[in-house]
């Protein structure tokens, strides 16, 4: 049998040959530069990923944990509720498989729990009081950041728990409710008040009554739309947020042996998931587009299937009786499905709605200067302010896209423009520094280091109940994933220019402090640039050639 090649270390580089070459005059130089790993670049709560990767690489985990607190509160929830975009922007995709950011985020997180670790912030009051309206994602993100910069923050929610649609949206499945508490408790700790079962009716005057200085509106979108399907009063239906919602609450819809669901998001596989651990023998569901083109995430639907879910691609319902539906079959122009007038019968005892989720929004209907789209979501500036001065909206109820890390990302731009809003003294966000793509590396190493994958449950073991489906990272799978990372565009201090250069002109300035160059010894032959790995030396014209 062929003995498999491995990518591994290569050769050390040619100093007798290399790209750029040299003169007796310098014409270019060496400096060093940060550029934007493309993980921080895709991540919506703005996490510094590669930063807190390297901290963990050396086992300061403790320390790793406190920079992802600087962006995100929630990183033990983050770890199994957010969709990770980071990962598809990784540019070790291109060598064997992405680093997996999620399970490591997870693993710091559940560490810090099981350690008690405290947030470490300079408490500085300002003596501004904020109110927050919804104690979701976005809100309580929000609060978090409101409270390290030095404010005061009272947040005011309609339901009995803190979590939004993290607590009645996501399932157990995914998301142990205990590991939600915990970090909830955490920000609350820090001096957040929360006051619960206590809906907002007129968002002006309730400011007005708390003395508060600004208002950060986080109601999401929890209200499930609704379709007219012809004899849908004779059949039996729910909506799929509040079937998710009365599961949550202990509650056993009777939904019948049959189950049927229309839609194609991620609140459908759920639904449609939890109606089989509710003891549906049969859970279809009906979507008017591919799988290509399908709303849901890709390993939704698989683990969907895996679990005896059957999906009835492109089809949509007609009409409807007591157990019967009638289906017309689609098909698809430039993705967008056009009817064939080719019909089908299908049976069941219950349909569950998930065609998407609209806001409550129509308390705000009469503050002036708010406007809405016709979807109802609010428009906000580049600020997150409405168009009434004090008043800030984020999360789902603005025009964005719908997830847990976009919203806790709102509240954090939210927060550091409220700041500036009550200090007079506007945000500037800071400028980034160009995305560093992996055609920019100069890889002279490449190893096989395929991902840890996360240990789940087989397909039998999670029909028992809501346990967790997957399992935490071990401290030894962590460490060997936190060390895949390529440090995309920051220098990792691997020594590579340092013992390449042939005119030994750059200096070490020891752990953690990088390196110098000695420009009375550099040549300009970029032989430094060439074996830099990460692309954090660029080769720039000799400031005499710029008439400098």
């Amino acid at each position: 049998m062929k003995k498999r090649q491995k990518n591994d270390i290569t050769s050390p580089p040619d100093l007798k040959s290399h790209g750029e070459g040299t003169g007796p005059d310098r014409q270019q130089r060496p400096v060093y530069v940060d550029l934007l790993p493309p993980c921080n670049n895709a991540c919506p709560a703005g996490e510094n990923i590669q930063a807190w990767l390297a901290l963990a690489q050396a086992e300061r985990y403790e320390e790793a944990w406190q920079v992802i607190m600087q962006d995100n509160p929630m990183p033990a929830v983050m770890g199994r509720a957010c969709y990770h975009p980071c990962e598809a922007g990784c540019n070790r995709t291109f060598i064997d498989s992405p680093v997996s950011i999620h399970a490591l985020e997870r693993f710091l997180g559940d560490m810090a729990i099981s350690e008690n670790w405290k947030v470490l912030y300079e408490k500085q009051p300002v003596g501004k009081r904020i109110l927050i309206v919804g104690a979701g994602p976005s809100g309580l993100s929000a609060a978090y950041h409101l409270t390290r910069l030095g404010h005061t923050v009272e947040i005011h929610e309609a339901g009995p728990v803190a979590g939004g649609m993290m607590h009645f949206g996501i399932p157990a499945y995914r998301l142990p409710r205990n590991m939600l508490d915990h970090e909830v408790e955490r920000i609350l700790a820090m001096g957040v008040k929360i006051v619960l079962d206590h809906k907002v009716e007129n968002v002006l005057e309730e400011k007005k009554a708390g003395n508060f200085d600004a208002v950060f509106i986080a109601v999401g979108a929890h209200l499930s739309k609704r379709i007219d399907i012809p004899g849908m009063d004779a059949g039996k239906f729910l909506d799929a947020i509040a079937f998710l919602k009365q599961v949550e609450d202990g509650e056993k819809p009777k939904i019948g042996r049959r189950v049927a669901i229309y839609g194609g998001g991620n609140t459908a596989m759920d639904a449609a998931r939890t109606a089989k651990r509710m003891g549906a023998t049969e859970a279809t569901i009906i979507y008017r587009r591919d799988q290509k083109h399908m709303a849901a995430h890709e390993f939704e639907a698989e683990e969907a299937l895996e679990e005896g879910v059957k999906i009835n691609w492109l089809r949509t319902i007609k009409a409807m009786d007591e157990e019967t539906f009638t289906v017309e079959v689609m098909r698809l122009e430039k993705g967008l499905p056009v009817p064939t007038g080719q019909f089908e019968t299908l049976e069941a005892d219950t349909l569950i709605l998930a065609v998407g989720q609209d806001t409550d929004t129509g308390f705000l209907k009469n503050v002036p200067g708010i406007e809405f789209k016709k979807d109802g979501t609010v428009l906000v500036g580049h600020d997150m302010m409405t168009g009434h001065k004090g008043i800030f909206a984020g999360g789902d109820m603005v025009p964005s896209e719908r997830s847990v890390t976009v919203a806790i990302g709102h509240g954090k731009k939210a927060a550091r423009y409220i700041d500036g809003f009550l200090r007079s003294a506007p945000y500037q966000k800071p400028p980034k520094h160009p995305v560093v793509g992996h055609t920019r590396l100069h890889l002279w190493y490449k190893t096989d280091a395929p991902q840890k994958e996360q240990a789940e449950l087989s397909a039998e073991k999670r029909m028992a109940g809501f346990d967790e489906i997957k399992a935490g990272l071990s401290e030894q799978e962590a460490l060997f994933e936190s060390q895949r990372c390529l440090s995309c565009g920051n220098c990792f201090e691997c020594d590579g220019c340092y013992g390449a250069c042939p005119e030994d002109a750059i200096i070490k300035l020891g752990p953690g402090n990088r390196y110098e160059y000695d420009f009375d010894k550099c040549t300009g032959c970029a032989i430094c640039y060439e074996q830099c790995p990460c692309h954090a030396i660029e080769m720039i014209p000799e400031p005499k050639n710029l008439g400098l």
